[in-house]
């Protein structure tokens, strides 16, 4: 044992939506469920206890006109952590943050490397723009960067058609999938449209991003394939306003936009009904505030989803999902403390009396 404080977590640990203990201790950034036999320092936190948030659609490094410099970075992985994020999935940043692996005080990232978007139909300054021969090469690129994870952007507004609309062809998403399959590697793909998603999950897509299109014909699809969605209810909560500011310049665009937004909470039901993985993602970065994973929470309950099952989306299921643990035998401390039962009121995530990063005490 090391001269490190030991760090004992009392009142109503939940290792799972059932698994309820009374208590936990940390030995040297470590979970153990035995009291150490030989204790010379030990710091006492008090109330319930989950696994580190995790926040499965965030950009570290992502700012509204593109990347941004280490101070803003950091800037954001801290108000991710002070609000109980302490594992991020970065689905897709320009930026370099491979320094922050270095850091025990901020949250750990699951890099999905940068989008990767067609030419002139994505946010500019935010991905690869290339064109359809080019997938193939860019996925394997960025899937060797990547932390498990690639990022394409499979649909965005064609300025020619004035509405949303597939970015790739078929045959070029199957190619460049069984790629990123071959190098370990899985993707996800933001859609706002009904329009991309067939050829996408039918080429083997993991997972979809916002999945606003999802429609019940769908639906069997996504379940039968287990492809999961993370709605990011927060940022679709921006729709109208998009919708209002291009109205008009591309009229049937906004009304698409407001469509899918006025179906927002439909959409996620059904498909958590289905059987369909959902997770929680708050797509912080570019425009969007840090800090949000409750309120995505608090729209997943909103939408339907049972309060216990939304609050597993942020912890429980989530890390499972990414391959990381949570508050089990060995497992490296990561933990976010309250002063209330979050699964009475998952509104409690809002205001964390404690985090527990790498074994130390960092909120």
């Amino acid at each position: 044992m090391s001269d490190e404080p030991v760090l004992h977590v009392k009142g109503r640990v939940l290792v799972g939506p059932e698994d309820v203990r009374d208590e936990l201790w940390v030995v040297d950034g470590r979970i153990s469920y035995d009291r150490p036999s030989t204790v010379r320092d030990v710091r006492t936190v008090e109330g319930w206890a989950l696994p580190g948030l995790v926040d499965a659609h965030c950009h570290v490094g992502l700012g509204p006109g593109g990347p941004v410099d280490a101070d803003e970075a950091e800037k954001q992985a801290l108000t991710d952590r002070d609000a109980g994020t302490l594992l991020i999935r970065d689905a897709g940043s320009p930026s370099d943050t491979r320094w922050i692996d270095d850091r025990d005080d901020l949250p750990n990232i699951i890099r999905a490397g940068r989008h990767i978007a067609r030419t002139r139909r994505y946010i500019r300054n935010f991905a690869h723009e290339i064109e359809p021969d080019e997938l193939v090469a860019y996925v394997a690129q960025e899937a060797r960067r990547g932390d498990g994870w690639v990022k394409l952007v499979g649909d965005w507004i064609d300025r020619g058609l004035g509405d949303l609309s597939p970015c790739w062809p078929r045959e070029a998403v199957e190619a460049a999938i069984t790629e990123a399959h071959l190098l370990g590697a899985r993707v996800t793909a933001h859609c706002f449209a009904e329009s991309s998603l067939r050829d996408l999950v039918e080429a083997g897509i993991d997972c979809i991003e916002h999945a606003t299109g999802l429609t019940d014909d769908l639906i069997p699809l996504f379940a039968s394939r287990g492809v999961a969605i993370v709605p990011t209810l927060v940022n679709i909560a921006t729709f109208p306003s998009m919708a209002a500011g291009g109205e008009t310049k591309f009229p049937t665009w906004s009304a698409h936009m407001r469509r899918l937004h006025a179906r927002r909470y439909d959409t996620v039901r059904n498909a958590y009904d289905a059987g369909i993985p959902v997770y929680v993602g708050t797509d912080a970065g570019g425009s969007l505030a840090h800090g949000l994973v409750a309120a995505e929470v608090a729209e997943l309950v909103k939408a339907g989803i049972p309060p216990v099952e939304a609050l597993a989306a942020t912890t429980w299921h989530a890390r499972e999902w990414l391959g990381r643990p949570g508050l089990t035998e060995g497992a490296p401390a990561d933990l976010v403390v309250y002063g209330e039962d979050p699964r009475t009121d998952v509104r409690v995530l809002g205001a964390p009396s404690r985090a527990v990063l790498n074994g130390r005490v960092v909120g």
